[in-house]
Protein backbone atom coordinates (compact mmCIF):
# COMPACT_ATOMS: atom_id res chain seq x y z
CA UNK A 1 0.00 0.00 0.00
CA UNK A 2 1.41 3.37 -0.95
CA UNK A 3 2.36 6.05 1.51
CA UNK A 4 -0.12 8.85 2.02
CA UNK A 5 1.16 12.40 1.87
CA UNK A 6 -1.15 15.25 2.88
CA UNK A 7 -1.92 17.51 -0.04
CA UNK A 8 -3.21 20.98 0.63
CA UNK A 9 -4.88 23.35 -1.79
CA UNK A 10 -4.47 27.08 -1.65
CA UNK A 11 -7.96 28.47 -1.97
CA UNK A 12 -8.01 31.99 -3.31
CA UNK A 13 -11.77 32.55 -3.31
CA UNK A 14 -14.27 30.02 -1.96
CA UNK A 15 -17.14 32.02 -3.48
CA UNK A 16 -15.64 31.83 -6.96
CA UNK A 17 -15.04 28.10 -6.56
CA UNK A 18 -18.58 27.49 -5.34
CA UNK A 19 -20.04 29.57 -8.20
CA UNK A 20 -17.99 27.62 -10.74
CA UNK A 21 -18.93 24.18 -9.40
CA UNK A 22 -22.58 25.20 -9.05
CA UNK A 23 -22.58 25.96 -12.78
CA UNK A 24 -20.88 22.63 -13.51
CA UNK A 25 -23.44 20.77 -11.39
CA UNK A 26 -26.26 22.60 -13.17
CA UNK A 27 -24.92 21.59 -16.59
CA UNK A 28 -24.50 17.93 -15.61
CA UNK A 29 -27.95 17.64 -14.02
CA UNK A 30 -29.67 19.53 -16.84
CA UNK A 31 -28.40 17.01 -19.36
CA UNK A 32 -30.30 14.24 -17.58
CA UNK A 33 -33.62 15.78 -18.62
CA UNK A 34 -33.05 18.53 -21.18
CA UNK A 35 -33.11 16.14 -24.13
CA UNK A 36 -36.55 14.64 -23.38
CA UNK A 37 -38.70 17.31 -25.08
CA UNK A 38 -36.39 17.39 -28.12
CA UNK A 39 -36.51 13.65 -28.86
CA UNK A 40 -39.38 13.81 -31.40
CA UNK A 41 -37.52 16.51 -33.37
CA UNK A 42 -34.25 14.59 -33.18
CA UNK A 43 -35.89 11.41 -34.49
CA UNK A 44 -37.54 13.35 -37.32
CA UNK A 45 -34.10 14.55 -38.46
CA UNK A 46 -31.83 11.60 -37.65
CA UNK A 47 -34.22 8.65 -37.74
CA UNK A 48 -33.48 5.60 -35.58
CA UNK A 49 -36.65 5.59 -33.52
CA UNK A 50 -35.88 2.01 -32.42
CA UNK A 51 -32.86 3.35 -30.51
CA UNK A 52 -34.64 6.37 -29.06
CA UNK A 53 -34.45 5.29 -25.39
CA UNK A 54 -30.68 4.96 -25.64
CA UNK A 55 -30.28 8.72 -26.03
CA UNK A 56 -31.30 9.00 -22.37
CA UNK A 57 -30.05 5.61 -21.17
CA UNK A 58 -26.51 6.18 -22.51
CA UNK A 59 -26.06 9.30 -20.36
CA UNK A 60 -27.70 7.72 -17.30
CA UNK A 61 -25.63 4.55 -17.60
CA UNK A 62 -22.20 6.11 -18.04
CA UNK A 63 -22.72 8.88 -15.49
CA UNK A 64 -23.79 6.32 -12.89
CA UNK A 65 -21.05 3.75 -13.37
CA UNK A 66 -18.14 6.22 -13.40
CA UNK A 67 -19.18 8.04 -10.21
CA UNK A 68 -17.28 5.78 -7.75
CA UNK A 69 -14.19 5.86 -9.97
CA UNK A 70 -14.11 9.66 -9.96
CA UNK A 71 -14.61 9.69 -6.21
CA UNK A 72 -11.61 7.44 -5.65
CA UNK A 73 -9.36 9.13 -8.21
CA UNK A 74 -10.25 12.51 -6.72
CA UNK A 75 -9.12 11.29 -3.31
CA UNK A 76 -5.88 9.89 -4.76
CA UNK A 77 -4.78 12.46 -7.33
CA UNK A 78 -6.65 15.60 -6.39
CA UNK A 79 -10.13 16.83 -7.16
CA UNK A 80 -8.93 19.76 -9.23
CA UNK A 81 -7.28 17.53 -11.82
CA UNK A 82 -10.22 15.12 -11.97
CA UNK A 83 -12.71 18.02 -12.17
CA UNK A 84 -10.83 19.44 -15.15
CA UNK A 85 -10.78 16.04 -16.86
CA UNK A 86 -14.51 15.51 -16.28
CA UNK A 87 -15.39 18.97 -17.63
CA UNK A 88 -13.29 18.44 -20.76
CA UNK A 89 -14.95 15.05 -21.41
CA UNK A 90 -18.39 16.53 -20.81
CA UNK A 91 -17.76 19.42 -23.20
CA UNK A 92 -16.26 17.10 -25.82
CA UNK A 93 -19.36 14.93 -25.64
CA UNK A 94 -21.57 18.02 -25.91
CA UNK A 95 -19.75 19.26 -29.01
CA UNK A 96 -19.96 15.85 -30.66
CA UNK A 97 -23.65 15.47 -29.77
CA UNK A 98 -24.38 18.81 -31.43
CA UNK A 99 -22.63 17.57 -34.58
CA UNK A 100 -24.41 14.20 -34.66
CA UNK A 101 -25.43 12.99 -38.12
CA UNK A 102 -27.02 9.71 -37.03
CA UNK A 103 -28.77 8.29 -33.98
CA UNK A 104 -25.87 5.95 -33.20
CA UNK A 105 -23.43 8.88 -33.36
CA UNK A 106 -25.63 10.84 -30.95
CA UNK A 107 -25.89 7.88 -28.55
CA UNK A 108 -22.10 7.49 -28.49
CA UNK A 109 -21.66 11.23 -27.87
CA UNK A 110 -24.22 11.11 -25.04
CA UNK A 111 -22.25 8.25 -23.50
CA UNK A 112 -19.10 10.39 -23.55
CA UNK A 113 -21.09 13.25 -22.04
CA UNK A 114 -22.11 10.94 -19.22
CA UNK A 115 -18.51 9.92 -18.53
CA UNK A 116 -17.79 13.59 -17.85
CA UNK A 117 -21.14 14.36 -16.23
CA UNK A 118 -20.76 11.60 -13.66
CA UNK A 119 -17.54 13.20 -12.50
CA UNK A 120 -19.16 16.63 -12.27
CA UNK A 121 -21.87 15.27 -9.96
CA UNK A 122 -19.46 13.65 -7.52
CA UNK A 123 -16.60 16.12 -7.61
CA UNK A 124 -18.80 19.21 -7.34
CA UNK A 125 -20.35 17.90 -4.13
CA UNK A 126 -16.98 16.75 -2.77
CA UNK A 127 -15.10 20.00 -3.45
CA UNK A 128 -17.49 21.71 -1.02
CA UNK A 129 -15.82 19.71 1.76
CA UNK A 130 -12.46 21.14 0.69
CA UNK A 131 -13.46 24.79 1.01
CA UNK A 132 -16.29 24.99 3.58
CA UNK A 133 -16.33 23.87 7.24
CA UNK A 134 -18.91 21.15 8.07
CA UNK A 135 -21.18 23.45 10.04
CA UNK A 136 -21.43 25.89 7.12
CA UNK A 137 -21.48 23.12 4.54
CA UNK A 138 -25.18 22.40 4.91
CA UNK A 139 -26.09 25.85 3.58
CA UNK A 140 -24.08 25.27 0.42
CA UNK A 141 -25.34 21.71 -0.01
CA UNK A 142 -28.85 23.08 0.36
CA UNK A 143 -28.29 25.57 -2.44
CA UNK A 144 -26.78 22.84 -4.62
CA UNK A 145 -29.78 20.64 -3.87
CA UNK A 146 -31.93 23.48 -5.12
CA UNK A 147 -29.81 23.68 -8.28
CA UNK A 148 -30.38 19.96 -8.85
CA UNK A 149 -34.15 20.24 -8.37
CA UNK A 150 -34.29 23.30 -10.62
CA UNK A 151 -32.56 21.39 -13.41
CA UNK A 152 -34.81 18.36 -12.99
CA UNK A 153 -37.92 20.38 -13.76
CA UNK A 154 -36.33 23.12 -15.86
CA UNK A 155 -34.48 20.77 -18.21
CA UNK A 156 -37.52 19.82 -20.33
CA UNK A 157 -38.65 23.46 -20.46
CA UNK A 158 -35.26 24.71 -21.65
CA UNK A 159 -34.93 21.82 -24.10
CA UNK A 160 -38.33 22.55 -25.58
CA UNK A 161 -37.61 26.27 -25.91
CA UNK A 162 -34.22 25.80 -27.58
CA UNK A 163 -35.61 23.17 -29.94
CA UNK A 164 -38.54 25.35 -30.94
CA UNK A 165 -36.71 28.66 -31.36
CA UNK A 166 -33.19 27.62 -32.42
CA UNK A 167 -32.36 23.96 -33.03
CA UNK A 168 -32.17 20.77 -30.98
CA UNK A 169 -28.40 20.96 -31.45
CA UNK A 170 -28.28 24.03 -29.20
CA UNK A 171 -29.33 21.80 -26.31
CA UNK A 172 -25.73 20.57 -26.42
CA UNK A 173 -23.96 23.66 -27.79
CA UNK A 174 -25.19 25.81 -24.89
CA UNK A 175 -22.96 23.74 -22.59
CA UNK A 176 -19.77 24.89 -24.31
CA UNK A 177 -19.47 28.58 -23.35
CA UNK A 178 -20.90 28.00 -19.87
CA UNK A 179 -18.66 24.99 -19.22
CA UNK A 180 -15.52 26.72 -20.49
CA UNK A 181 -16.24 29.78 -18.35
CA UNK A 182 -16.78 27.64 -15.24
CA UNK A 183 -13.61 25.66 -15.97
CA UNK A 184 -11.50 28.83 -16.26
CA UNK A 185 -12.92 30.30 -13.04
CA UNK A 186 -12.34 27.06 -11.15
CA UNK A 187 -8.78 26.75 -12.47
CA UNK A 188 -7.92 30.29 -11.34
CA UNK A 189 -9.56 30.05 -7.91
CA UNK A 190 -8.51 26.55 -6.83
CA UNK A 191 -4.71 26.18 -6.76
CA UNK A 192 -3.17 22.85 -5.69
CA UNK A 193 0.14 22.60 -3.93
CA UNK A 194 2.03 19.77 -2.26
CA UNK A 195 3.60 16.47 -3.23
CA UNK A 196 1.65 13.43 -4.33
CA UNK A 197 3.07 9.93 -4.40
CA UNK A 198 2.19 7.00 -6.61
CA UNK A 199 -0.95 5.00 -5.90
CA UNK A 200 -2.28 1.59 -6.75
CA UNK A 201 -5.54 1.76 -8.68
CA UNK A 202 -8.07 -0.98 -8.05
CA UNK A 203 -8.57 -1.79 -11.74
CA UNK A 204 -10.25 -5.17 -11.14
CA UNK A 205 -12.65 -3.62 -8.66
CA UNK A 206 -13.43 -0.80 -11.09
CA UNK A 207 -14.17 -3.29 -13.89
CA UNK A 208 -16.40 -5.46 -11.68
CA UNK A 209 -18.30 -2.48 -10.25
CA UNK A 210 -18.78 -0.94 -13.71
CA UNK A 211 -20.01 -4.27 -15.08
CA UNK A 212 -22.39 -4.84 -12.18
CA UNK A 213 -23.82 -1.32 -12.27
CA UNK A 214 -24.12 -1.43 -16.07
CA UNK A 215 -26.10 -4.65 -15.82
CA UNK A 216 -28.37 -3.22 -13.10
CA UNK A 217 -29.02 0.07 -14.92
CA UNK A 218 -29.59 -1.67 -18.26
CA UNK A 219 -32.02 -4.32 -17.08
CA UNK A 220 -33.98 -1.80 -14.99
CA UNK A 221 -34.06 0.74 -17.83
CA UNK A 222 -34.81 -1.66 -20.69
CA UNK A 223 -36.67 -4.49 -18.98
CA UNK A 224 -40.40 -4.46 -19.65
CA UNK A 225 -39.91 -1.74 -22.29
CA UNK A 226 -37.41 -2.54 -25.00
CA UNK A 227 -37.16 -6.20 -23.92
CA UNK A 228 -39.55 -8.51 -22.10
CA UNK A 229 -38.61 -9.28 -18.49
CA UNK A 230 -38.31 -12.98 -19.32
CA UNK A 231 -36.21 -12.42 -22.47
CA UNK A 232 -32.77 -13.97 -22.69
CA UNK A 233 -31.12 -10.54 -22.82
CA UNK A 234 -32.71 -9.28 -19.59
CA UNK A 235 -32.21 -12.59 -17.77
CA UNK A 236 -28.57 -12.55 -18.88
CA UNK A 237 -28.12 -9.05 -17.46
CA UNK A 238 -29.67 -10.10 -14.16
CA UNK A 239 -27.37 -13.12 -13.99
CA UNK A 240 -24.37 -10.93 -14.80
CA UNK A 241 -25.25 -8.57 -11.95
CA UNK A 242 -25.77 -11.50 -9.59
CA UNK A 243 -22.27 -12.80 -10.35
CA UNK A 244 -20.28 -9.56 -10.51
CA UNK A 245 -21.66 -7.92 -7.35
CA UNK A 246 -20.42 -10.68 -4.97
CA UNK A 247 -17.15 -10.86 -6.93
CA UNK A 248 -16.73 -7.12 -6.43
CA UNK A 249 -17.17 -7.49 -2.67
CA UNK A 250 -14.52 -10.22 -2.55
CA UNK A 251 -12.06 -8.13 -4.55
CA UNK A 252 -12.63 -5.02 -2.41
CA UNK A 253 -11.77 -6.97 0.73
CA UNK A 254 -8.28 -7.63 -0.62
CA UNK A 255 -7.58 -4.44 -2.58
CA UNK A 256 -4.84 -2.16 -1.26
CA UNK A 257 -6.78 0.96 -2.27
CA UNK A 258 -10.37 -0.16 -3.05
CA UNK A 259 -12.50 1.89 -5.41
CA UNK A 260 -15.47 1.69 -3.00
CA UNK A 261 -13.98 0.79 0.40
CA UNK A 262 -16.08 -1.68 2.37
CA UNK A 263 -15.03 0.30 5.45
CA UNK A 264 -17.61 2.88 4.37
CA UNK A 265 -20.32 0.44 5.35
CA UNK A 266 -19.01 0.40 8.91
CA UNK A 267 -20.22 4.01 9.21
CA UNK A 268 -23.90 3.89 10.10
CA UNK A 269 -24.35 7.46 8.86
CA UNK A 270 -23.27 6.42 5.36
CA UNK A 271 -25.42 3.28 5.34
CA UNK A 272 -28.58 4.96 6.62
CA UNK A 273 -28.40 8.05 4.44
CA UNK A 274 -27.53 5.95 1.36
CA UNK A 275 -30.63 3.82 1.97
CA UNK A 276 -32.77 6.92 2.51
CA UNK A 277 -31.23 8.54 -0.56
CA UNK A 278 -32.09 5.51 -2.72
CA UNK A 279 -35.70 5.66 -1.56
CA UNK A 280 -35.96 9.41 -2.13
CA UNK A 281 -34.34 8.96 -5.56
CA UNK A 282 -37.04 6.46 -6.50
CA UNK A 283 -39.79 8.76 -5.22
CA UNK A 284 -38.37 11.85 -6.93
CA UNK A 285 -37.85 10.32 -10.35
CA UNK A 286 -41.21 8.53 -10.08
CA UNK A 287 -43.07 11.74 -9.32
CA UNK A 288 -41.13 13.71 -11.95
CA UNK A 289 -41.97 11.05 -14.57
CA UNK A 290 -45.66 10.38 -13.91
CA UNK A 291 -47.01 13.73 -12.75
CA UNK A 292 -46.30 15.37 -16.16
CA UNK A 293 -48.07 12.41 -17.78
CA UNK A 294 -51.07 12.98 -15.52
CA UNK A 295 -51.09 16.68 -16.37
CA UNK A 296 -50.85 16.10 -20.12
CA UNK A 297 -53.25 13.16 -20.43
CA UNK A 298 -55.77 13.65 -17.64
CA UNK A 299 -55.73 17.45 -17.61
CA UNK A 300 -55.09 17.89 -21.34
CA UNK A 301 -52.39 20.57 -21.11
CA UNK A 302 -49.30 20.98 -23.29
CA UNK A 303 -45.85 19.58 -22.38
CA UNK A 304 -44.50 23.07 -21.75
CA UNK A 305 -47.48 23.98 -19.57
CA UNK A 306 -47.15 20.73 -17.64
CA UNK A 307 -43.54 21.60 -16.92
CA UNK A 308 -44.62 24.96 -15.55
CA UNK A 309 -47.28 23.33 -13.38
CA UNK A 310 -44.57 21.13 -11.82
CA UNK A 311 -43.13 24.28 -10.26
CA UNK A 312 -44.69 23.66 -6.81
CA UNK A 313 -42.71 20.44 -6.43
CA UNK A 314 -39.52 22.11 -7.61
CA UNK A 315 -40.02 25.06 -5.27
CA UNK A 316 -40.81 22.65 -2.44
CA UNK A 317 -37.55 20.77 -3.02
CA UNK A 318 -35.63 24.05 -3.11
CA UNK A 319 -37.30 25.34 0.06
CA UNK A 320 -36.72 22.05 1.90
CA UNK A 321 -33.13 21.79 0.74
CA UNK A 322 -32.06 25.39 1.32
CA UNK A 323 -34.05 25.68 4.55
CA UNK A 324 -32.45 22.53 5.97
CA UNK A 325 -29.03 23.85 5.05
CA UNK A 326 -29.72 27.10 6.88
CA UNK A 327 -30.93 25.24 9.96
CA UNK A 328 -27.82 23.06 10.00
CA UNK A 329 -25.59 26.11 9.65
CA UNK A 330 -27.24 27.96 12.53
CA UNK A 331 -27.74 25.10 14.98
CA UNK A 332 -25.06 22.58 14.05
CA UNK A 333 -27.70 19.81 14.29
CA UNK A 334 -29.40 17.78 11.56
CA UNK A 335 -30.91 14.57 13.00
CA UNK A 336 -34.49 15.87 13.11
CA UNK A 337 -34.44 17.21 9.55
CA UNK A 338 -34.65 13.87 7.65
CA UNK A 339 -37.28 12.69 10.12
CA UNK A 340 -39.47 15.71 9.38
CA UNK A 341 -38.72 15.42 5.67
CA UNK A 342 -39.69 11.76 5.44
CA UNK A 343 -42.89 12.32 7.43
CA UNK A 344 -43.90 15.10 5.01
CA UNK A 345 -42.96 12.89 2.03
CA UNK A 346 -45.21 10.10 3.34
CA UNK A 347 -48.11 12.58 3.47
CA UNK A 348 -47.30 13.97 0.04
CA UNK A 349 -47.04 10.61 -1.73
CA UNK A 350 -50.17 9.32 0.05
CA UNK A 351 -52.11 12.41 -1.06
CA UNK A 352 -51.23 11.68 -4.69
CA UNK A 353 -53.17 8.39 -4.45
CA UNK A 354 -56.30 10.60 -4.33
CA UNK A 355 -55.64 12.14 -7.74
CA UNK A 356 -58.47 12.14 -10.26
CA UNK A 357 -59.04 13.98 -13.55
CA UNK A 358 -61.22 16.40 -11.57
CA UNK A 359 -58.64 17.24 -8.90
CA UNK A 360 -58.53 21.01 -8.52
CA UNK A 361 -55.42 22.94 -9.45
CA UNK A 362 -54.89 24.21 -5.90
CA UNK A 363 -55.24 20.74 -4.40
CA UNK A 364 -52.61 19.51 -6.86
CA UNK A 365 -50.34 22.43 -5.96
CA UNK A 366 -50.57 21.42 -2.31
CA UNK A 367 -49.84 17.76 -3.06
CA UNK A 368 -46.78 18.53 -5.18
CA UNK A 369 -45.48 21.08 -2.67
CA UNK A 370 -45.67 18.44 0.10
CA UNK A 371 -43.75 15.94 -2.02
CA UNK A 372 -41.07 18.53 -2.79
CA UNK A 373 -40.76 19.69 0.82
CA UNK A 374 -40.35 16.08 1.92
CA UNK A 375 -37.58 15.36 -0.58
CA UNK A 376 -35.68 18.59 0.00
CA UNK A 377 -33.87 17.88 3.29
CA UNK A 378 -32.08 14.77 1.99
CA UNK A 379 -30.47 16.90 -0.73
CA UNK A 380 -28.45 18.89 1.80
CA UNK A 381 -28.48 16.82 5.00
CA UNK A 382 -27.31 13.50 3.53
CA UNK A 383 -24.14 14.75 1.86
CA UNK A 384 -23.21 17.02 4.77
CA UNK A 385 -23.75 14.35 7.43
CA UNK A 386 -21.79 11.71 5.50
CA UNK A 387 -18.86 14.05 4.81
CA UNK A 388 -18.81 15.00 8.48
CA UNK A 389 -18.81 11.36 9.63
CA UNK A 390 -16.13 9.72 7.46
CA UNK A 391 -12.33 10.26 7.57
CA UNK A 392 -11.14 13.04 5.31
CA UNK A 393 -9.26 10.73 2.95
CA UNK A 394 -12.58 9.01 2.19
CA UNK A 395 -14.55 12.16 1.35
CA UNK A 396 -14.59 11.47 -2.39
CA UNK A 397 -15.58 7.82 -2.25
CA UNK A 398 -18.19 8.52 0.44
CA UNK A 399 -19.80 11.31 -1.59
CA UNK A 400 -19.72 9.26 -4.79
CA UNK A 401 -21.17 6.25 -2.96
CA UNK A 402 -24.09 8.32 -1.65
CA UNK A 403 -24.69 9.75 -5.13
CA UNK A 404 -24.45 6.27 -6.60
CA UNK A 405 -27.15 4.81 -4.35
CA UNK A 406 -29.48 7.72 -5.06
CA UNK A 407 -29.02 7.32 -8.82
CA UNK A 408 -29.48 3.56 -8.75
CA UNK A 409 -32.54 3.97 -6.52
CA UNK A 410 -34.04 6.33 -9.08
CA UNK A 411 -33.24 4.00 -11.98
CA UNK A 412 -34.71 0.92 -10.29
CA UNK A 413 -37.72 2.93 -9.08
CA UNK A 414 -38.55 4.18 -12.57
CA UNK A 415 -38.23 0.66 -13.98
CA UNK A 416 -40.55 -0.90 -11.39
CA UNK A 417 -43.03 1.96 -11.53
CA UNK A 418 -42.99 1.89 -15.33
CA UNK A 419 -43.78 -1.83 -15.42
CA UNK A 420 -46.58 -1.38 -12.87
CA UNK A 421 -48.07 1.52 -14.78
CA UNK A 422 -47.94 -0.26 -18.15
CA UNK A 423 -49.66 -3.40 -16.83
CA UNK A 424 -52.23 -1.41 -14.85
CA UNK A 425 -53.03 0.83 -17.79
CA UNK A 426 -53.37 -2.12 -20.17
CA UNK A 427 -55.85 -3.79 -17.81
CA UNK A 428 -57.92 -0.62 -17.42
CA UNK A 429 -57.94 0.21 -21.14
CA UNK A 430 -58.85 -3.32 -22.21
CA UNK A 431 -61.79 -3.07 -24.59
CA UNK A 432 -61.49 0.71 -24.93
CA UNK A 433 -58.83 0.77 -27.66
CA UNK A 434 -58.95 -0.58 -31.22
CA UNK A 435 -57.69 -4.18 -31.65
CA UNK A 436 -53.91 -4.36 -31.73
CA UNK A 437 -53.43 -0.85 -30.27
CA UNK A 438 -50.59 -0.51 -27.79
CA UNK A 439 -51.63 1.30 -24.58
CA UNK A 440 -47.99 2.23 -24.03
CA UNK A 441 -48.09 4.51 -27.07
CA UNK A 442 -51.51 5.94 -26.33
CA UNK A 443 -50.53 9.39 -25.11
CA UNK A 444 -51.88 12.90 -24.76
CA UNK A 445 -52.40 13.51 -28.50
CA UNK A 446 -54.42 10.33 -28.94
CA UNK A 447 -56.52 11.05 -25.85
CA UNK A 448 -57.25 14.60 -27.01
CA UNK A 449 -58.55 13.23 -30.34
CA UNK A 450 -61.17 11.01 -28.65
CA UNK A 451 -64.83 11.93 -28.22
CA UNK A 452 -65.50 13.63 -24.88
CA UNK A 453 -67.09 10.60 -23.19
CA UNK A 454 -64.28 8.25 -24.25
CA UNK A 455 -61.67 10.84 -23.31
CA UNK A 456 -63.03 11.00 -19.75
CA UNK A 457 -62.89 7.21 -19.40
CA UNK A 458 -59.32 7.00 -20.71
CA UNK A 459 -58.18 9.91 -18.52
CA UNK A 460 -59.57 8.11 -15.48
CA UNK A 461 -57.79 4.91 -16.50
CA UNK A 462 -54.46 6.76 -16.78
CA UNK A 463 -54.94 8.38 -13.36
CA UNK A 464 -56.00 5.17 -11.62
CA UNK A 465 -53.00 3.31 -13.06
CA UNK A 466 -50.76 5.79 -11.23
CA UNK A 467 -52.35 5.26 -7.81
CA UNK A 468 -50.38 2.07 -6.97
CA UNK A 469 -47.15 3.87 -7.88
CA UNK A 470 -47.80 6.67 -5.44
CA UNK A 471 -48.99 4.19 -2.79
CA UNK A 472 -45.71 2.28 -3.02
CA UNK A 473 -43.85 5.60 -2.95
CA UNK A 474 -45.63 6.44 0.31
CA UNK A 475 -44.75 3.01 1.74
CA UNK A 476 -41.08 3.43 0.78
CA UNK A 477 -41.06 6.89 2.37
CA UNK A 478 -42.45 5.30 5.55
CA UNK A 479 -39.51 2.86 5.53
CA UNK A 480 -37.14 5.79 5.12
CA UNK A 481 -38.88 7.52 8.04
CA UNK A 482 -38.16 4.52 10.26
CA UNK A 483 -34.53 4.49 9.12
CA UNK A 484 -34.18 8.20 9.89
CA UNK A 485 -34.84 7.51 13.59
CA UNK A 486 -31.75 5.25 13.65
CA UNK A 487 -29.41 8.11 12.66
CA UNK A 488 -26.81 8.96 15.30
CA UNK A 489 -25.86 12.61 15.01
CA UNK A 490 -22.24 13.74 15.02
CA UNK A 491 -21.63 17.42 15.83
CA UNK A 492 -20.82 19.52 12.78
CA UNK A 493 -17.37 21.07 13.02
CA UNK A 494 -16.40 24.67 12.41
CA UNK A 495 -13.10 23.89 10.68
CA UNK A 496 -12.37 22.44 7.25
CA UNK A 497 -9.72 19.91 8.19
CA UNK A 498 -9.33 17.48 11.07
CA UNK A 499 -6.03 16.63 12.67
CA UNK A 500 -4.24 13.81 10.99
CA UNK A 501 -6.68 13.56 8.13
CA UNK A 502 -4.77 15.45 5.50
CA UNK A 503 -5.67 18.49 3.54
CA UNK A 504 -7.98 19.21 0.69
CA UNK A 505 -7.40 17.57 -2.62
Amino acid sequence: MSAQVPVNDHIRSPRLILAAIAMMLLLASLDQTIVSTALPTIVAELGGIDHLSWVITAYLLTSTVVAPLYGKLGDLYGRKLMMQISVVLFLAGSALAGQATSMLFLIAARGLQGVGGGGLFVLALTVIADVVPPRERGKIQGIFGGVFSLSSIGGPLIGGYLTEHLSWRWIFYVNLPLGIFALVVFALAFKPRGIRTGHRIDYLGAVLLTTALSAVVLFTSLGGRSFAWDSGFILGLIALAAVTLPAFVLVERRAAEPILPLALFSHSTFVLFSAIGAIVGAAMFGAATFLPLYLQVAKGISPTASGLQMMPMMLGIMAGSIGSGQIMGRTGHYRRLPQIGMAVLVLGMASLTLLSPDTSRWALVGMMALVGLGMGPTMSVGTTAIQNAVPRHMLGVATSGFTLFRQVGGSVGIAVFGAMFASGLAARLAGLLPPGADPGTFGAAQVAALPEAARAVVASAFTEAMHPIFAIGAALAAVALVLSFLIVEKPLENTIGRPGQGGAH
